[in-house]
């Protein structure tokens, strides 16, 4: 079967259809929904992160459906079956850029013919959903985070190969910090900003499906030890307590660093958040599009070629009502130290909830999406 068998195979029993729409802005974006599109159902918007697809949030949006709401989850610039773009790594970067993400969700928003709607982001969506909700307030009327704390758009410092909200924050040179450790490491972000990183992933010696398992694995609550806590300072020290997913071995891959840790063929069995079948329309797509889409996303980030682009919102918070939400597991909440108590404190000025879900790892709405329901729901009803 084509990777689009098997993903409408695995969602049509659930209440969830697939089809492809223009956006406008160079894409034909391939698109899940769930309920009713009259002009009275509000819409919520629902945005992934790396490496997962609009699937991820099969689990939940047939439940919000059931609420009242038209739910729609998008295959962003770069990823699944969304057609219009290219990513080799020589191509340029700027359709990457955060400002042009924006639109895509804005033109999608529009070519559904609704005027207005609730963002929720998750993983590398999150900062998405922020920056839609933070640039366009006129269309966006409700903001869900989530695993990602958003503490605000970049400072530029002096050292032009970091990003900061704090000045003082990416004073030392963290790249050569991390490499003169007794144990040399390096940063994950970085990592996947490399020409290397897209061909360490889909040429690894356990092939595109087993390297997504352990990867999955590793970084949701069935890795026993993913038992997070917050870093006090963005230092080589610190960082350095961040599980190897975050902040790599200096001479492993992705996959390399995540075999090591590949669950045992019993795990994969009991895994019920995340079954064959499923991990099937994942590893079915990333072995046809490759994972430079996503990996674009990140070198835009680590590079801060378009920074420039944001520079009107520096210091604005996001005024409409927002929460957050991640597992309890999750290590992603800390990676970027202050960033999780920023975002409550400041960032997000009407701020109206926030949950740390038990027996959840990086992928909250995979891993328990009854809880993420229940929530989410619950944060709808108040806007």
């Amino acid at each position: 079967m084509t990777p689009l068998q098997i993903l409408k195979q695995e969602t049509h029993s659930i209440g969830i259809s697939s089809r492809m729409l223009k956006n406008g802005n160079g894409l034909e974006m391939h698109i899940l929904e769930a309920g009713s599109r009259d002009n009275n159902t509000p819409c919520v918007i629902l945005l992934h992160g790396f490496p997962e697809l609009a699937y991820s949030w099969r689990k939940i949006m047939p439940s919000i459906a059931d609420e009242g709401y038209y739910v729609v989850a998008p295959d962003q610039r770069g990823y699944g079956l969304t057609k219009g773009w290219t990513a080799k790594f020589e191509d340029d970067l700027a359709p990457f850029r955060m400002n042009n993400l924006v639109e895509d969700i804005v033109g999608l928003l529009h070519a559904l013919d609704f005027q207005e709607a609730i963002v929720v982001g998750h993983d590398f969506g999150s900062p998405v959903a922020a920056s839609c909700a933070l640039t366009r307030s006129d269309i966006f009327r409700g903001l869900c985070l989530m695993s990602a704390p958003f503490s605000g758009f970049p400072v530029r410092t002096s050292n032009d190969s970091e990003t900061s909200n704090n000045p003082d924050q990416d004073a030392a040179n963290i790249h050569e910090d991390l490499a003169t450790l007794s144990r040399p490491r390096k940063h994950y972000q970085w990592y996947y900003a490399t020409r290397e990183a897209n061909n360490d992933m889909m040429k690894c010696p356990q092939g595109v499906h087993s390297f997504l398992r352990a990867y999955y694995h590793h970084k949701s609550a069935d890795w026993a030890q993913n038992t997070p806590s917050t870093l006090s300072s963005w230092t080589a020290e610190e960082l350095a307590k961040l599980p190897t997913y975050y902040v790599m071995d200096m001479e492993r891959t992705m996959p390399q660093t995540v075999a090591s840790e590949m669950p045992t063929p019993k795990q994969i069995k009991d895994c019920a958040w995340l079954t064959e079948a499923e991990l099937n329309v994942y590893s079915s797509i990333y072995s046809e599009t490759g994972f430079q889409g996503g990996l674009q996303w990140y070198r835009c980030s680590t590079m801060g070629l378009f920074d420039k682009d944001l520079l009107s919102h520096v210091g604005k918070t996001v005024d409409i009502p927002s929460c957050f939400m991640a597992g309890k597991n999750d290590w992603g909440v800390y990676q970027r130290p202050g960033a999780f108590e920023t975002m409550q404190e400041w960032a997000l000025s009407d701020f109206r909830s926030c949950h740390l879900i038990h027996n959840a790892g990086h992928w909250v709405q995979q891993e328990q999406p009854k809880p993420v329901i229940d929530y989410l729901v619950k944060f709808l009803k108040t806007i």
